[in-house]
């Protein structure tokens, strides 16, 4: 699951060292993974007696803790496999002040459009983003603006654009895309 396969940590290092209740803490905050409790704790059982060495393992591992719902649409391991994902590259460190670099860098008129693929990043791109639109940043009960702050973007979708289903039938990894666009405003300094 390593982007950079030079990186010393692993999901397998995560999976077979770190405590139950910050595998839990991992699978929640990344993963969003409601029974995260449950499948750390079934994970610190079976690594108990034997090291969890493949995907399959813990995939096993993970269906056995929380059974498959009918008609769920993705495998009950796939948040805990995101989630351990995102914890060993790091993949959310970083993204607000990249997006933001990005949006000062447009020239005037220049777009920025930016595809998430899960809840997580969609979050973060869009109140970066946004952030970057608001005219004000004054607290709300302030009766005056007194910082002056220009916005230097403008949405050019002011909700994020999802695929189609055909789309998704033709890609069904499309499923969880997000698309949001904004335009550097010709005024902003």
């Amino acid at each position: 699951m390593r982007m950079d396969r030079t990186q010393a940590a692993t999901a397998a290092a995560l999976v077979n060292s770190l405590p139950p209740d910050r595998l839990a803490s991992i699978f929640r905050s990344f993963g969003e993974e409601p029974r995260a409790r449950r499948i750390a704790s079934a994970i610190a059982r079976a690594r108990a007696t034997v090291p969890i060495l493949t995907t399959r393992a813990l995939a096993d591992l993970v269906s056995a803790a929380i059974p498959e719902r009918r008609g769920a649409r993705i495998h009950p391991a796939t948040r805990v496999f995101q989630a351990l994902r995102i914890a060993v590259n790091a993949e959310l460190d970083g993204l607000d002040r990249l997006l933001e670099e990005a949006a000062r860098r447009l020239l005037p008129g220049g777009r920025i459009a930016v595809i998430a693929f899960h809840s997580l990043e969609d979050r973060i791109v869009k109140t970066t983003l946004r952030g970057m639109t608001r005219r004000c940043i004054c607290p709300r009960d302030l009766p005056v603006c007194g910082c002056g702050r220009p916005g230097i973007l403008r949405a050019v979708t002011p909700k994020a654009v999802r695929p189609q289903a055909s789309e998704i039938d033709a890609n069904p990894r499309s499923r969880s895309a997000r698309l949001r666009a904004y335009e550097r405003l010709e005024s902003a300094a």
